[in-house]
């Protein structure tokens, strides 16, 4: 993330002016525009002019936060406005029209959430010259309840045609103080001109991090005057403001965690609060503060203490172990087996321990620090890891912000070796972590010693086999047994897949009706709970693949597993490709060719690499007697490639596409 964001940090009303003049020079910047009058430029807008294959643009975007305090309960809270100007092109950009505003909820039983007012919505189309408005009814809102932290509030604008263009506005109302309102100044489509408003009174210092790989067009920083009264008191405030004009659309391709770690956005962090009485609170702290905090909090620190639920168990599941990986494993195995995950993320715990073993459920905070404390039982050394998992974006590095932490796992270490363990899920194996939490770097919590960053990796790489040994019959038909391997993340990703359905025949019927020509005759997948050995299945097919012509058989023999896509499309891309684990795949085929057939035609041998032993790919194909044998080897050797090395990924799986659409020809020797 280096070169992503930075930070300001602001605070009394001299900051501001250090701000201005550490960005930019005071300009002027248009802040907003009003609802309903649009002009002759919006209506003939053409999206050459940003992007020729954009479905629809943002013309103009707005937004304000501002704090307000209500005498009547002594709460301060934010309010934030939003008001869009949309025009959809075509069909394709009709989505751009269903607009949804996450509401936050506290969850703990104090009703504390975030409300949604003054909405208001309206669709115009330029019909036989005139300019026709079709206002949204208030009844086209609705609410879904998508968890008890948050509620989805839903609307469409109506009537949209080709050319159409939206508007809506709302307001928000947040007693969320730390986390002041967000502004994304890039989304899925493009946007011509994106400003927002921060009015922060003098007594707040909020950090501000400029994330993204585009630089803010303007930036204005002056000073409003009574923009808060609390008490009887006026206060003066920062009125800081932001644009960005003529941004392309963040363009969301495989391979990448989340978009919120790439886009050009203004976060706030609050720091610290100074109150009228002379006293100040703060909210960003340093490790020291967290580490503390963490170890004493009864939710996290108290239930990595209650080793004392474990300690009538663990006896019993480590009878049989004779080394202290052997001990670690069985505790692990028991947990997984014992406690069933609920879905839900969180760095503390719902409850506590031991009711969760007598729930045996809870979300992943509660399992993983039942494994902490149980391996505590054990006299294993073993600490906890906060994270942020994939889609929830990258840690700050630069202060702790604990916000930015949404999962816990466990550390153990053994001698020289240290393991990160997740319980929540029971197909994984000891040591390794599933994909949602392989993101940057985790920060590890002892509870007697200082925290420290640890690398977030997959503990081994993901690989599989494929193998088909058979024959081919002169009627256009190869008859042969498929064996794969799957280990790592792969074999994980696999077993979920079978987990889905009610049975493993259910899965292999499945599997049967998606393959194209091939036939299921019989089958055996071994090792589907047994996580620790690797996923071995076994299947007898029947594989059609040509009629014969003139007595020559035309036929391709990349039928297993076959790059038919190139995943990297994008021109260009600004952020790195993670992977999540380096992979490798090894397919082998070997047929037995009809007698008085020869090879005629065969795909080229083939070996290209990337730069940097970034991986490599190899292709044989060699005819011995009459066994035809074609090898290929696909190797991704790096977790993660920068923005800089994509190309090369790029014009890598160009070149594998190209090689496998090589086709074989064999014909009768007459």
């Amino acid at each position: 993330m280096d070169g992503l964001y930075c930070i300001i940090k602001l605070s009394a009303m001299l900051r501001i002016f250090i701000f201005a003049l550490l960005l930019s020079p005071i300009v002027t910047i248009a802040q907003d525009f009003t609802f309903g009058q649009l002009s002759n430029n919006d209506r003939i807008f053409d999206r050459k002019q940003l992007d020729s294959n954009a479905n629809a643009v943002y013309l103009n975007e707005a937004g304000s936060t501002r704090f307000s305090y209500d005498s009547e309960t002594g709460h301060m809270r934010l309010i934030h406005q939003y008001h869009a100007r949309i025009k959809l092109f075509n069909k394709e950009g009709f989505d751009a029209a269903n607009i949804v505003v996450p509401l936050y909820k506290s969850g703990t039983g104090n009703n504390e959430q975030e409300t949604i007012s003054d909405i208001k919505a309206t669709t115009f189309n330029y019909q036989n010259g005139r300019l026709e408005e079709t206002a949204m009814s208030e009844k086209a809102v609705f609410r879904e309840e998508k968890s008890k932290y948050l509620t989805l509030a839903k609307f469409t604008l109506p009537n949209l045609k080709d050319n159409s263009i939206i508007e809506y506005s709302y307001m928000i109302e947040t007693p969320f103080l730390f986390n002041f309102k967000t502004w994304n100044f890039q989304s899925d489509i493009p946007k011509v001109n994106s400003t927002y408003v921060a009015y922060i009174p003098a007594n707040y210092r909020y950090n501000v991090s400029l994330r993204g790989f585009y630089k803010l067009t303007d930036t204005k920083a002056e000073l409003s005057r009574e923009c808060l009264r609390i008490a009887g008191k006026e206060m003066d405030c920062s009125k800081l403001t932001y644009n960005m004009k003529n941004m392309p659309a963040f363009i969301e391709e495989d391979y990448m965690t989340a978009p919120t770690n790439y886009k050009s956005a203004v976060y706030f962090e609050l720091e610290e609060v100074f109150y009228l009485n002379g006293s100040s609170q703060k909210y960003t702290k340093t490790w020291r503060d967290v580490d503390y905090e963490l170890t004493s909090n009864r939710d996290f620190g108290g239930q990595m203490k209650r080793k004392d639920v474990f300690k009538s168990i663990v006896p019993s599941l480590t009878t049989n172990a004779t080394t202290d990986l052997d001990k670690a494993k069985a505790i692990f195995e028991y947990i997984k087996k014992q406690i069933r995950w609920n879905n839900y993320y969180g760095k503390y715990s719902e409850t506590s321990v031991k009711e969760v073993i007598d729930r045996r459920s809870g979300n992943v905070a509660d399992i993983n620090f039942a494994l902490i404390s149980a391996l505590s039982a054990a006299d294993l050394d073993v600490e906890a890891v906060i994270l942020s998992t994939r889609e929830n974006g990258t840690p700050n590095k630069l202060y702790p912000i604990m916000s930015d932490f949404n999962y816990v796992v466990a550390k153990v270490n053994i001698g020289e070796n240290s393991y990160l363990l997740d319980a929540s899920e029971p197909l994984l194996p000891f040591g390794l972590l599933p994909l949602r939490c392989i993101n940057d770097q985790g920060r590890v919590i002892n509870l007697k010693k200082p925290s420290y960053w640890i690398d977030l990796k997959a503990a081994k790489k993901s690989a599989t086999t494929h193998s088909l040994i058979g024959k081919m019959t002169e009627d256009g038909k190869i008859i042969g047994t498929v064996t794969s391997i799957a280990l790592g993340l792969n074999a994980l990703n696999i077993r979920k897949d079978i987990k889905k359905y009610t049975s493993v025949d259910e899965y292999v019927e499945k599997l049967d009706e998606r393959l194209t020509n091939i036939k299921i005759k019989n089958f055996k997948i071994k090792n589907v709970d047994s996580v620790e050995n690797a996923l071995i299945e076994e299947y007898e097919v029947e594989l059609t693949i040509a009629s014969n012509e003139n007595n020559a058989t035309h036929f391709n023999p990349f039928f297993i597993n076959p790059v038919r896509k190139n995943p990297f499309k994008l021109s260009e891309r600004n952020y790195p490709v993670d992977l999540g684990a380096a992979n490798e795949e090894r397919i082998s085929i070997n047929l037995v060719l009809p007698e008085n057939y020869v090879l005629k035609e065969q795909p080229k041998d083939l070996s290209i690499a990337l730069p940097n032993q970034g991986g490599r790919y190899i292709l044989q194909t060699t005819l011995v007697d009459k066994n035809l044998m074609v090898n290929q080897q696909l190797l991704l050797s790096k977790a993660i490639y920068t923005s800089e090395e994509y190309h090369y990924l790029k014009e890598f799986y160009n070149r594998v596409i190209q090689a496998q659409k090589a086709d074989v020809l064999i014909s009768k020797n007459n």
